[in-house]
């Protein structure tokens, strides 16, 4: 078995988590890239039943069904590829495999995250409107989730505007989350990346959108929050963007103003304050 298949059956076998594919996938390559699952799993110290469970599945029938599937019916990358995101590959617990649709040679480009709330205000898309136009223009390649509100006017913008874009989403990469985003979600696949760690069929778990946050944290150079409540997802990809020592930036905003608190806290704590396109372009620069 090669290493590019032996890798998405890793991937793709259940009962794993994240945490663990990974330390697995270290024991694989710490050994001379050795397909033996159950060494593997002993290597990795794996208790008896755990080191059970996996192979019973690992030699499966519905498991092998899957890896033909995925193999045949989709494109992917694995993190020993050529394609594959130095800096994502050295962040927390990268996955292993990358299904995608689209222009996979944009992983190679500068990138700035955007993040930032779903029920957002005018005030985030007119600073959106009037920041990402310029930004991209250098290019830079805007990541985001494809998610409602400043994921998808991110995507909008750099779209219109002929730029690049990633969309990183928390579903296989044959669904699409939330529905009314299907057109938005086939253009950027089209035009930019469309990138899932999700098998095919993939339906959006709210614990997927943790571990989609990681790889936006992971691939940005600078992470951009626009708009945050107090207690908001997108601080916590900001958390995380921070721990992989990446340039933290969010837009201020009116201390009265539920959707800036995060940002004004963020700002509070270090993170720069983005009141002109310039202020992002000289992260880049740094």
């Amino acid at each position: 078995m090669n290493t590019k298949l032996f890798l998405l059956k890793l991937h793709l076998c259940p009962g794993i988590g994240m945490v663990r594919e990974y330390q697995l996938y270290q024991v694989f390559t710490n050994n001379m890239y050795n397909t033996n699952i159950n060494e593997i799993c002993t290597l990795a110290h794996l208790s008896l039943s755990q080191r059970e469970a996996v192979c019973d599945h690992w030699h499966s029938d519905k498991l092998n069904d899957e890896v033909k599937r995925h193999w045949h019916g989709c494109r992917f990358i694995t993190i020993e590829d050529s394609e594959y995101p130095i800096q994502l590959k050295e962040s927390y617990c990268p996955p292993i495999v990358l299904f995608y649709r689209g222009r996979i040679e944009l992983l190679k480009t500068q990138m700035l995250g955007v993040v930032g709330a779903r029920k957002n205000t005018g005030y985030g898309r007119q600073m959106l409107q009037a920041l990402l136009p310029f930004v991209i223009t250098k290019p830079i390649t805007i990541v985001s989730g494809l998610a409602a509100g400043i994921d998808g006017i991110s995507h909008q913008i750099a779209l219109s505007y002929g730029g690049p874009t990633i969309g990183v989403i928390g579903t296989g990469i044959d669904n699409v989350y939330p529905k009314e985003h299907r057109e938005l979600q086939n253009q950027v696949a089209q035009s930019g990346l469309l990138l899932s760690e999700f098998p095919l069929s993939s339906k959006p778990y709210p614990s997927h959108f943790p571990q989609r946050n990681r790889i936006i944290a992971g691939l940005s150079e600078t992470l951009l929050v626009v708009e945050a409540r107090e207690k908001s997802g997108s601080l916590i990809t900001a958390s995380l963007a921070l721990q992989e020592n990446r340039n933290i930036c969010a837009i201020p905003g009116r201390i009265d103003a539920p959707m800036s608190v995060g940002c004004n806290q963020l700002i509070a704590a270090g993170a720069k304050p983005i009141l002109a396109a310039n202020d992002i372009l000289e992260e880049f620069l740094s």
